[in-house]
């Protein structure tokens, strides 16, 4: 099978459209990078949707977490504790085991005299199940990043923001938000390439692809079995990923430019990557 052959057979595999039979005999190194890229889109899946609703989850945990009220500040700390004090894995693990546990028919419930079966056997089901997972995990780690953000907002932009009159939510939006996003985005843009990162662990995890259609991962231990050659299918999901941070880094750079566009050109914080080996 030529290049140009593979990548129509296989190209969007990951998502049920292409051949449903994977290489048998005489896998060609073309086979192995276009499955691989083919499952790289389970993996962005995974990282960006964990991204964007973790970030708006994150931002209401900051605030809760740093709220004078405890029945507000309790919870969100509680979250964040056991969030970041536990390991990903097991947070995959049990949240599987209780995943399988919800009926597999589905919940009937009433809403206003209207009766409503929930869907849950998606759950146990790792497009759904191991983004949830994620998306928990994330938004733990955003959140303690944004509440010393928070925390470290400059006293003399809240003098200011009282002197001209702001209070409540005007202030908080054209002040406080503002200035957060500026001080955590360097930690945050971290926090963003780990958790891609992180999506390599969905394959180890519990939780099965929908109709083997996998991730990165899933088809370069199909590649190791087959070949009895794990040399050439991990490097290629080594390099897949560092292709991957590159493009996070270049995006989370052009946002932390336009934050930072307010003020002088000596002192525009940089973006200074240091991803992380071990939480």
């Amino acid at each position: 099978m030529t290049c140009a052959e593979a990548i129509q057979a296989y190209a969007l595999r990951s998502l049920g459209i292409g051949e449903r039979l994977l290489p048998q005999s005489e896998i060609t190194l073309c086979e192995q990078i276009v499955l691989i890229g083919s499952g790289m889109i389970w993996n962005v899946y995974f990282g960006v949707l964990a991204l964007a609703f973790g970030f708006f989850f994150a931002v209401a945990l900051a605030v809760a977490k740093a709220s004078r009220r405890w029945l507000v500040r309790k919870p969100a700390e509680w979250f964040i504790f056991v969030f970041r004090g536990s390991p990903l894995f097991i947070q995959f693990f049990m949240a599987y085991e209780a995943f399988v546990m919800l009926p597999r028919v589905g919940i009937e419930f009433t809403l206003l005299g209207i009766e409503i079966a929930a869907e849950t056997r998606w759950f146990s089901r790792a497009w759904l199940g191991a983004l949830i997972v994620l998306f928990l995990n994330t938004s733990a780690y955003a959140a303690e990043i944004f509440y010393g953000a928070l925390r470290s907002v400059p006293r003399g932009d809240l003098e200011a923001a009282d002197a001209y009159g702001l209070s409540g939510w005007a202030k908080f939006r054209r002040v406080v938000f503002p200035t957060t996003m500026r001080l955590a985005w360097p930690a945050y843009t971290n926090e963003a390439i780990f958790l891609f990162q992180s999506t390599a662990l969905v394959f180890f995890s519990s939780f099965p692809a929908f109709r083997q259609q996998g991730d990165a991962l899933y088809y370069a231990n199909y590649f190791a079995d087959r070949t009895f050659n794990p040399f050439i299918p991990y490097p290629i999901v080594a390099l897949y990923f560092v292709a991957l941070t590159l493009v996070i880094i270049w995006v989370f750079g052009a946002i932390n430019t336009r934050l930072n566009r307010h003020l002088p050109a000596e002192r525009r914080q940089r973006l200074r990557i240091r991803p992380q080996v071990i939480r």
